[in-house]
């Protein structure tokens, strides 16, 4: 599994913690799920076409210690969205920690972009997490932690073509706020991390559009799913950080 290793870890910050992290069969996702694990977290994932990577992923979780599952659940329809929630929490007896990473980008010239386009993208980017966030509130223990992966194009869209991309992750933000707000008094925190040009199968670093994409960086580079992953474990932990907003994008908006 390239760059997917479980490795011992000194302290296992999450230990008895329970997790799901949305689309988490690959990039990102996966490294968050093996990430939360290494520090001793239940992990559970959703998927829509990726099983084979889904329970590739379980086995290397269950190899750990951690028990893990594979849930098949697209963002986009409202009774997955939920259901997922419901399921993980049910099967592995509780839920601390929600990790909203699914999402879909479709990219273009706004003249180009069909209402098809704008549903799909609102009801997996903005519908399905408010939906996922709105069903954890309701099983999470006091302590609980919601995170949600953004973008970089929230706070710097460098050149045409992201409005509707772009719109959806925005929506994020104030949602994060404000569930920080709400559930503040429960302990429950809510962030939002917003990668950069990260290194995935989706927008490898030796793509077309690559050299453009690591131009915009102050590091010049592109990220490593793990360093997304590691923000993320970061905020599953910390018990006094709220409703803030992390860049994880090598200087993109600096």
């Amino acid at each position: 599994m390239t760059n997917q290793t479980l490795v011992n870890a000194s302290e296992k910050n999450l230990l008895g913690k329970a997790a799901l992290v949305t689309g988490g069969s690959r990039g990102i996702g996966a490294a968050t799920a093996l990430r939360l694990a290494r520090e001793g977290a239940d992990v559970a994932v959703t998927y829509v076409n990726g099983k084979e990577a889904a329970e590739e992923l379980v086995r290397a979780v269950e190899a750990s210690g951690r028990r893990a599952m594979a849930l098949r659940a697209d963002a986009g329809a409202p009774e997955d969205a939920a259901g997922a929630v419901t399921a993980a929490a049910r099967e592995l007896g509780r839920l601390d920690i929600l990790v909203n990473n699914a999402g879909v980008g479709v990219l273009g010239p706004v003249e180009t972009l069909s209402l098809a386009d704008v549903d799909r993208v609102l009801a997996v980017n903005v519908r399905g997490v408010f939906l996922a966030s709105r069903a954890a509130a309701a099983v999470m223990p006091h302590g609980g932690r919601i995170i949600t992966v953004g973008t970089c194009m929230t706070q710097r869209v460098p050149g045409p073509g992201g409005t509707l991309y772009a719109m959806s992750k925005s929506a994020l933000v104030g949602l994060t706020k404000a569930l920080a707000r709400e559930l503040g008094e429960r302990g429950i925190t809510a962030n939002i991390v917003h990668p950069g040009p990260i290194d995935t199968d989706m927008n490898p670093a030796d793509g077309p559009y690559a050299a453009g994409q690591a131009a915009m960086t102050a590091l010049g580079r592109f990220g490593a799913v793990e360093e997304v992953a590691s923000t993320i474990a970061h905020l599953a932990g910390a018990g006094y950080v709220t409703g803030a907003e992390f860049a994880v994008d090598g200087g993109h908006a600096a």
